[in-house]
């Protein structure tokens, strides 16, 4: 049986990456697996081996939003940072970093914020909510520390105009142990100096035109 030639296996592997970014794009799909998933089904993909990485789907989604949706992805990226800083703030006791699709500029419509946040308390950061009268919910969220996987607290509470905010609480010599790069981690200044780069003219009309299509 004659096996299948690479440049073709690498082809549907781009289709399968830009198919996916696509239904991200345009269906506000956030999980990486699914959208991969959900693509091969269509494309009718069954081999594992062209499955994309999830950088190259996020490669494939910039490119696609910044063909087809450049103004509308502007606008809804400056209001999650926007929303994140707020956040951040309110929560700056405990040294936040903002991760995931808001710094990295994939966020889109439908994108959560994720933040980190430190301290050896592991309560510290509910009794803050408490406090504050914050809604949240919480849970669990498994990551890796000193080489092991474990569980850490989580919780989620809403910007005003209900975008879920995701806090995972670390203790404190993760935020020291390494070095967190700017590209995937940021913390307040940083993102204050990404909020910066948008002119104040368009700031607040972007930040107003996300609110009132996020009410609908």
């Amino acid at each position: 049986m004659a096996r299948e030639r690479p440049e073709k296996r690498d082809l549907m592997r781009a289709r399968l990456a830009h198919q996916a970014a696509r239904l991200m794009a345009e269906d506000g799909i956030s999980d990486h697996g699914f959208a991969k998933r959900k693509a091969a089904r269509q494309l009718g993909a069954t081999d594992t081996r062209h499955m994309p990485s999830n950088e190259e789907i996020d490669a494939a989604l910039t490119a696609y939003r910044t063909l087809y949706q450049p103004e509308q992805h502007s606008r809804i990226l400056h209001a999650r940072r926007r929303e994140a800083l707020d956040a951040m703030r309110q929560l700056a006791q405990f040294n936040p970093y903002l991760t995931g699709s808001a710094l990295n500029g994939h966020a889109g419509q439908h994108s959560d914020i994720n933040l980190m946040v430190f301290s050896d308390d592991s309560k510290a950061v509910l009794l803050f909510l408490l406090k504050h009268k914050i809604n949240f919910a919480d849970g669990e969220w498994r990551v890796r520390l000193g080489g092991q996987d474990v569980s850490v607290p989580s919780y989620t509470i809403e910007t005003d105009s209900g975008v879920p905010v995701h806090i995972i609480v670390l203790p404190e010599n993760a935020r020291h142990s390494g070095s967190r790069h700017p590209a995937t981690h940021a913390d307040i200044a940083a993102v204050e100096a990404l909020l910066a780069t948008t002119p104040p003219d368009e700031t607040q009309a972007d930040f107003s035109q996300t609110d009132a299509s996020s009410a609908k």
